[in-house]
């Protein structure tokens, strides 16, 4: 087994895991040479998805973890961060894994996801694959599809950040953050299709494409760590604020340009 192939999973985020599991069967048909770990906080579902393991004839484990959180954390990141976590620590325990490659259970991918993501790895110690978010909008910033060699993987644990006023701070830009500050080389593209599932029957889809000088420069390694670190100083999700300034000031953008070409006025 050289690529573990991680996933957390909660009975309530369950939508779409049929669909995952059968996209599983055909990325480990493609790539032999992978196996899957499944990781839940909730021991009276694991029964539950070793059987789907065993109905898709999975190569795979499901371990279990539990939720470390401040006695005042509400947020449901905490699950998540404590799950990817619990993945990481158990791939350490297993040597013969080269490499780490997170993936959602509410996503379908490419089944070449593997061997995609391997050659974009060379050279690099960690390549982000961008996909749709709920709102439609794209984004290069998820662990939704993460590939992480193991000595990256070494240097870094998975956590968040919940201050007392409610900001919180996701456990992938964390990691983001603590990779760039262990000089780690980290690649971000839309390299593969990815359907991301808001329902059981609802996806949006992306498609391989470049990324734009702006997009680019704005999700840089040293950008994204200054914001981020700027975050934890200052108890506030900047890059998540910057994020909706600036789909609303392309929104405004675009609705200006439709209305020049009409000939309207523009204020």
């Amino acid at each position: 087994m050289r690529v573990l192939i991680g996933t957390p999973v909660y009975r309530e985020g369950a939508y779409a895991l049929e669909k995952y599991l059968a996209n599983q069967q055909q990325i480990q048909q493609a790539c032999p040479d992978c196996d899957l770990v499944l990781a839940t906080n909730d021991t009276g579902y694991t029964g539950e998805l070793d059987a789907m393991l065993r109905t898709w004839r999975l190569r795979g484990k499901v371990i279990t973890y539990q939720v470390q959180k401040p006695g005042y954390a509400k947020s449901r990141l905490w699950n998540i961060a404590s799950g990817r976590e619990a993945i990481r620590r158990y791939f350490l325990s297993r040597p013969e894994a080269e490499s780490l490659l997170f993936l959602d259970a509410d996503m379908t991918y490419d089944p070449q996801v593997v061997t995609i993501l391997g050659k974009e790895l060379s050279g690099q110690d960690a390549v982000f694959s961008g996909y749709r978010f709920r709102n439609n909008r794209i984004g290069l910033s998820g662990a939704g599809c993460l590939l992480l060699r193991r000595q990256a993987l070494e240097k870094i644990r998975f956590r968040c950040y919940e201050f007392t006023n409610g900001q919180v701070i996701n456990e992938d830009n964390v990691a983001e953050m603590d990779l760039f500050r262990q000089r780690c080389r980290i690649k971000k593209g839309f390299f593969l299709a990815i359907d991301h599932y808001y329902s059981a029957t609802d996806a949006r889809s992306l498609r391989p494409q470049k990324v734009g000088l702006y997009r680019k420069v704005f999700t840089s390694a040293f950008a994204r760590f200054c914001l981020i670190r700027a975050s934890v100083v200052f108890h506030y999700n900047i890059p998540s604020k910057g994020q909706k300034i600036k789909w609303a000031l392309t929104d405004y953008l675009k609705r200006v340009s439709v209305g020049s070409t009409r000939g309207a006025p523009l204020f």
